[in-house]
């Protein structure tokens, strides 16, 4: 038997038959090379999760409130938060809405009623009858501003744009938020079909390369 016949059975023989050490180290390496392109490739890789809202939920611009003032049934109406932050609120005027809690705005409403001797006692009430809308761009069917629900998700938001495009990608998305946030200041974050949206939330969802 030939010499380079007896080196090719022993290394049959030593590895079982199978793949030798350096296609295997290949493959290993070559498998973790595509993982970490994939991941390089995802378009949230550097983002953070988006954090939650936190705290009583705060009024802004769009939200519609419903205020009753039991003391004084002409008082009572449906109000809405305008561009700037404020509404009109009968007798007393322009009021700086944007910002407060609806119990929070009951509060300074029933302070100015009662400051004001334009009511003896008063007892308010805000609640919120429609929230502000959330806002989805990118590879969707039909982009723009949607009616916020309670529950809402990045999945049932997409439902509502018409679904995604065949170019989308569907596991994750980005969103920018300023309800709930620290500081007030915008933060824009990763999120996945099964995220909670706030008020005010701007979606992003991304075309995919491949």
């Amino acid at each position: 038997m030939k010499e380079s016949e007896r080196m090719q059975k022993a290394n049959f023989f030593e590895w079982g038959g199978g793949a030798k050490p350096i296609t295997i180290i290949g493959n290993i390496v070559g498998g973790c090379f595509l993982f970490s392109a994939l991941v390089a490739c995802s378009p949230t890789h550097d983002l953070a999760p988006l954090p939650q809202a936190a705290g009583a939920y705060r009024l802004g611009a769009g939200d519609q409130v419903r205020i009753i003032t039991y003391n004084d049934p002409q008082l009572s109406n449906t109000f809405l938060v305008s561009d700037s932050g404020n509404i009109a609120f009968p007798l007393i005027g322009i009021v700086k809405a944007a910002g407060d809690t609806p119990q929070g705005l009951a509060d300074e409403l029933s302070d100015i009623l009662k400051t004001r001797g334009l009511l003896y006692k008063p007892s308010v009430s805000v609640e919120v009858v429609q929230y502000r809308p959330v806002f989805i761009l990118g590879e969707v069917s039909r982009p723009g501003q949607y009616q916020y629900t309670p529950g809402m998700t990045m999945q049932s938001a997409v439902a509502l744009a018409g679904g995604y495009t065949y170019r989308a990608v569907m596991s994750t998305a980005s969103a920018v938020r300023t309800e709930g946030v620290n500081g007030g200041k915008p933060v824009n974050g990763k999120i996945t079909p099964e995220t909670l949206l706030a008020p005010g939330d701007v979606v992003t969802i991304y075309e995919r390369y491949f």
